[in-house]
């Protein structure tokens, strides 16, 4: 039987580019299945890693999926992309600072808190937020955490996706400044070094699953920027 790693591998053969997907956190794979789904059918080759988002921080998550990441390169002969949601756009940037795959592509975030987010500075201080959450949880605060300072200015394409739309009423409408997700800003999700970014009508859980969102995703992979809407 093949074990949870093997499984994440998806359709890479020679010659073709390939996209590391990492979720946020708290969740899982699963959550990035529709988005993986269209990159296969665009000719992507996948890796949809799990890994433990709630039990260590940053930098031990990124040395954590740096075997996994280096195998899947290996597999393919062209670029490798990441694409990230939530927390996972922190991760992506924090592993390519320490780990810069040789044949590195473009990056895009989906609801990445790139100046953190009110909403873990308003829970950071409560044990059952630092139960669930863990060490990296800690780290997705406006204050920035240590290992998000150091990083140095990308020098790669990131594409930034954010959401307008919210299941979160009370956060979005008293705790994070708007237009937000429910979650994240559309101000918190920018990088000034940035490619690209656009904003999609959907809430932060939502984004990954979005249409539109999909399909700019694909589209920044294939050209480096977002398409007019």
């Amino acid at each position: 039987m093949r074990d949870a790693h093997t499984r994440a591998f998806a359709r890479a053969h020679a010659r073709c580019d390939g996209v590391v997907l990492l979720h946020g956190i708290g969740v899982g794979p699963w959550t990035l299945k529709k988005l993986e789904r269209a990159l296969q059918r665009r000719g992507f080759a996948t890796l949809n890693l799990n890994y433990p988002s709630r039990k260590k921080p940053l930098e031990a998550l990124a040395e954590e999926i740096h075997a996994r990441i280096a195998a899947f390169a290996e597999q393919c002969d062209g670029t490798i992309h990441f694409v990230a949601h939530s927390m996972g756009g922190l991760l992506a940037r924090v592993y390519i600072a320490r780990y810069r795959p040789e044949r590195l592509g473009r990056v895009v975030m989906l609801g990445t808190p790139n100046s953190g987010s009110e909403v873990a500075d308003l829970l950071k201080h409560l044990s059952i937020y630092r139960a669930v959450f863990g060490p990296a949880g800690l780290q997705l605060s406006t204050a920035q955490a240590p290992v998000l300072a150091a990083l140095p200015p990308p020098d790669y394409a990131i594409g930034i996706i954010a959401g307008c739309r919210t299941i979160s009423p009370i956060a979005s409408a008293f705790v994070l400044p708007r237009p937000n997700d429910g979650r994240v800003s559309v101000a918190s999700s920018k990088l000034i070094d940035m490619a690209d970014h656009i904003v999609v009508k959907a809430s932060h859980t939502g984004l990954p699953r979005h249409p539109a969102a999909i399909e700019q995703t694909i589209a920044f992979l294939h050209d480096g920027r977002f398409r007019s809407t």
